[in-house]
């Protein structure tokens, strides 16, 4: 098995790169979704946000509330190292779990974790490669502000909470382009799909 860590910036696309693999037959999981898993009602992440940060995070369902615990996390430091203290381990363990078992049953597969932060949280030592879907910072700011209908200004201050994508491109082994048409980016997907495929039957 070969296991590549996805990543990119804010609005560089790494969704769509992401499906265009799946389309060619990687295994892909998504540490983001992971992350809505573990913190599902009754689980034990769950129950110790609740503690946490009480009952007001959530809603009538007893799910939590994103955009209420964003509120209270992004406005202190502390509370946001909190909350990451809770999620960040039980999300390391049950895609831990997932990989050694998708390593069991399919060693020959080709997997693909996307991991928003791969670099901002060291985590690059868990894969064979890296893998940066980029697109320069003005492209980002342009899809991020048409995506989430926000000012530039408010695009600016997310981009600024991740690492700059230029600095990725130093850091990762491998680059998808993703600047210009989704053909272009859908032939280096194929190209870097052809090569993988040559390292994992190895």
């Amino acid at each position: 098995m070969i296991h590549i860590g996805l990543t990119g910036g804010i609005a560089t696309g790494k969704s769509t790169v992401s499906k265009m693999f799946r389309d060619k037959g990687a295994v892909l999981l998504n540490l983001d979704e992971i992350a809505h898993m573990v913190m599902e009602p009754e689980k034990p992440a769950w129950k110790a946000i609740v503690r946490a940060f009480g009952d007001k995070i959530l809603l009538d369902d007893k799910t939590i509330n994103r955009e209420e615990l964003a509120k209270i996390v992004f406005r202190d430091r502390a509370r946001l190292k909190e909350l990451e203290s809770i999620v960040h381990p039980a999300v390391l363990d049950h895609w831990g779990s997932l990989v050694s078992n998708i390593a069991h049953q399919n060693p020959e597969a080709i997997l693909i974790s996307e991991v928003p932060l791969l670099f901002e949280k060291n985590l690059a030592t868990n894969f064979d490669a890296t893998l940066l879907v980029y697109a320069p910072v003005h492209i980002q700011i342009k899809r991020l502000m048409e995506r989430d209908s926000i000012l530039r200004e408010e695009a600016e201050r997310r981009l600024k909470a991740q690492i700059p994508i230029d600095d990725k491109l130093r850091l990762a082994t491998y680059v998808i382009y993703n600047d210009s048409t989704l053909a272009k980016t859908r032939k280096q997907v194929e190209t870097l799909w052809n090569k993988l495929l040559t390292q994992v039957v190895k």
